[in-house]
């Protein structure tokens, strides 16, 4: 035997009739956060601030890189 309900009701309702916690509150305190981070850091994806911060590893940093890439595009090139 199988049946099936169909419950009309609002997110509202049902967390209230299971008893669930109202976390409306906390889910707009870390929205708010998450969006003054991102305002405060977007500076950062500039390209000038990125290769500022990157060069700031030194040659180490390139080198690696070099190598990362050399061996992105030796792994797609066709071998015959």
């Amino acid at each position: 035997m199988k049946m099936t309900i169909e419950v009309d009701c609002t997110p509202e309702e049902a967390r209230r009739f299971l008893g669930l916690p109202d976390v409306s509150g906390l889910n707009d305190h870390l929205v708010q956060e998450m969006s003054k981070r991102i305002d405060a850091n977007i500076q950062l994806l500039s390209p000038e601030e990125f290769m500022k911060n990157w060069m700031s590893f030194g040659t180490g940093a390139q080198e690696q890189f070099r190598k990362m890439m050399e061996a992105g595009l030796g792994g797609s090139t066709p071998k015959e």
